[in-house]
């Protein structure tokens, strides 16, 4: 079987304990039964960004090595997944417990800390090898402030009622896949880095070929491509949200986590000069 390029299988006995944890927790989450809402969606946000956070350690080879192949790619997925249901697990226990005012709050702080902690291991490791280069990633969460802000803002104004009801979860999903794109782009276009998802390695190819491509580069199309697939998801996923409000926003929230994860791993990369 082949793999896309960095794909790394972890020995059996990483794997089966992580799978056997992971099916545990997502048991128990379903007992449980948790609430999903927007909140919950924009809770886990952090938690989507520190999955690329581990892989970009794991890159830099900060892992102690027993451990290291529990943060190559696919498994941190897997990896960050089971630390994040726990938390979830353990907000819902303690907001049954009157110990929290709600399980969002618990799991947003938690994922934040997290986060900001192992981002700025990320920054000092490449900061020590004179590795730390902010202007490029700087640049990119304007551009796709810019982009995912027009994006959302012509939804709001011909799609109201698609906006108004996936609202912030909707959001988070263009916002995501504006950064994939923006910091796809940007890294291709300037930064000369290159592409491993073959279906996104096409999209900048043709976009290489067009006219526009000597005065805007290529990676513009990419953008526009996954900006206008955010909004035609959103927009599928209408009724879906109205109808079933919690197994929709479950599914919007892993879609949002395809685009933010991607996005946070091109910054960190660029930001330790790893474009």
């Amino acid at each position: 079987m082949v793999f896309p390029e960095g794909f790394v299988i972890p020995p059996w006995y990483m794997v089966v304990p992580l799978l056997v944890v992971l099916s545990g927790i997502v048991a128990l989450l379903w007992v449980l039964e948790p609430p999903v809402t927007d909140e919950t969606v924009i809770a886990f946000a952090p938690w989507m960004m520190l999955g690329s956070t581990f892989h970009v350690l794991y890159k830099l080879e900060e892992f102690p090595p027993s451990i290291e192949l529990l943060f190559s790619a696919p498994t941190v997925y897997a990896t960050t997944a089971a630390i994040g249901g726990f938390a979830w697990i353990a907000g819902s226990f303690l907001y049954a417990a009157g110990l929290q005012r709600s399980i969002e709050r618990f799991v947003g702080i938690t994922g934040t800390g997290f986060v900001v902690v192992f981002a700025m291991f990320t920054i000092i490791a490449g900061w020590q090898v004179g590795n730390f280069a902010p202007l490029w990633p700087v640049i990119t969460i304007v551009v796709t402030g810019i982009v995912a802000a027009i994006a959302w803002l012509a939804i709001s104004l011909w799609q109201t009622e698609v906006a108004a009801i996936t609202s912030l979860t909707g959001a988070l999903v263009v916002f995501g896949h504006a950064l994939d794109g923006v910091s796809t782009a940007i890294g291709y276009d300037i930064l000369g880095a290159t592409e491993e998802v073959p279906a996104s390695q096409l999209i900048l190819e043709v976009g290489g070929m067009l006219p526009t491509a000597e005065y805007i580069g290529a990676g513009w199309l990419f953008i526009l491509v996954k900006v206008a697939l955010a909004l035609l998801i959103v927009t599928l996923f209408k009724e879906y949200v109205r109808e079933e409000p919690r197994q929709a926003r479950l599914i919007l929230a892993l879609i949002a986590a395809v685009g933010l994860g991607p996005g946070v791993h091109n910054l960190l990369l660029f930001t330790v000069s790893m474009g």
